[in-house]
């Protein structure tokens, strides 16, 4: 899913040498950070519903577990790549540090379409993908979870081939399952919870009031939802939010200057959060080409979709009103935007500190289910938000005190944790 002639593992190399520089790291530390510890590429056959069979090709990486089995989605997209996988398993390594949890960085995917296939040709594709790396994974080893185009169903096809293969029951092997079925209350709200978690500290630090904020989110998955959704609560008015169009294979934003009304736009959108154009207008909004959430003037824009969204080519488009950016998404802003954004002085909230709140409530799901004990839906979301709020407090006192960029600072602050775990453990 690289865009735009991004390779998002050059990328995610590019930030973490800016850091080991910063750091002095040695050259054995560096060569090990810098590329995943293991990688699986393998086929998975699958009878389609026609009677042929098709070949699947999947991923998992497992870039550093020093610190704790390694975490991480799978995700479903035609444009999978293992570049992407690889980027993403390295960016899961430091958002587990930087919110000081005990757990490594994994990530894995497929490539293929899930709007194209029926949920018996996806139940297989998943089936097939836990066969292949049965002995790799588990609660001990490797935890999976859902990404872009999953879902807790398919994560429970995933834990209930791997407790086939295994003859137990293993229910801290995958989180992101349902809730009647070992998954955690919470779960569901916990990634786009914990972005508004940090900008609500950030704008503190700002000094301004939330309630006299306005936001533009990119994407409206479940991340952008539930952001939107607690942002308003604050306050915050969003005018803008894009969507994914399927039929078209292309994205588009939908504009309403006195609020965009979540409820509303979720009854007219399909399950991957594709808007009907049609019905938006009728409802009042403005339908603009995709790029136009980015162009939009606002105090805060949240990238909430895929990676490489913030480039060179359009980071100019951004407004002198946008005081703030919170990464919903993973890898939003390639390196080239981020200098333009530093020099502009729009504080960021970097994706593996903003977004984190989906692996943090992960992480309580996989303990919940180790223990076989839940807890209620309140006191997960109270532990997320003090979760949230003092990872951002360290990251953002650690910017001040050394007068770092708040992506700098952040990764200082994980890529440390990571670095003194695998000397501690004598690998390096």
């Amino acid at each position: 899913m690289a865009t735009k002639g991004v390779n998002p593992f050059a990328m995610a190399q590019a930030q973490f040498d800016k850091v080991a520089a910063i750091l002095d790291l040695d050259e054995a530390t560096r060569e090990l950070l810098r590329w995943p510890l293991r990688e699986y590429s393998f086929a998975i056959p699958v009878r389609m519903d026609d009677g042929r069979t098709k070949v699947f090709r999947g991923f998992r990486v497992q870039h550093n577990d020093a610190r704790g089995p390694a975490k991480g989605g799978i995700r479903f997209h035609p444009q999978e790549t293992l570049d992407t996988v690889r980027a993403l398993a390295t960016w899961m390594t430091w958002k587990c540090a930087v919110v000081d949890i005990p757990l490594g960085g994994g990530k894995g995917g497929v490539i293929c379409d899930p709007h194209n296939l029926s949920q018996r040709e996806q139940e297989q594709i998943c089936r097939g993908w836990v066969r292949q790396l049965a002995r790799n994974v588990g609660p001990l080893q490797d935890v999976p979870a859902p990404d872009v185009m999953t879902s807790a169903q398919h994560m429970l096809w995933m834990l209930d081939e791997y407790e086939r293969i295994h003859g137990g029951h293993f229910p801290g092997f995958i989180t992101g399952k349902p809730v009647g079925a070992g998954g955690s209350q919470g779960r569901t709200e916990a990634t786009g919870y914990g972005v508004v978690y940090t900008i609500r500290e950030a704008l503190k630090l700002l000094g301004l009031d939330a309630a006299k904020t306005t936001a533009s989110v990119q994407g409206f998955g479940n991340v952008s939802q539930y952001a939107i959704r607690l942002y308003q609560q604050l306050g915050g008015t969003v005018t803008c939010c894009s969507s994914w169009d399927q039929g078209d294979q292309t994205s588009y934003a939908f504009r309403k200057k006195d609020g965009i009304d979540v409820d509303q736009l979720v009854a007219i959108s399909d399950r991957f959060g594709g808007i009907d154009k049609a019905k938006a207008k009728d409802l009042g909004y403005e339908v603009l080409p995709g790029d136009a959430w980015i162009e939009e003037p606002v105090d805060i824009l949240i990238p909430a979709a895929l990676e490489n969204q913030v480039r060179g080519d359009n980071v100019e488009k951004i407004q002198p009103t946008v005081k703030l950016i919170a990464e919903g998404a993973n890898g939003p802003t390639t390196p080239e935007a981020d200098q333009v954004i530093h020099r502009r002085g729009i504080y960021m909230i970097p994706d593996f500190l903003a977004n984190a709140g989906g692996v943090t409530c992960s992480y309580f799901e996989q303990v919940q289910s180790n223990l076989n004990f839940y807890w209620e839906k309140q006191e997960v979301l109270t532990k997320l938000d003090t979760a949230m709020t003092s990872a951002f407090k360290a990251v953002s006192e650690l910017a001040e005190k050394r007068k770092l960029y708040m992506r700098d600072a952040a990764y200082v602050i994980s890529i440390n944790r990571v670095a003194q775990a695998c000397h501690d453990r004598g690998w390096v």
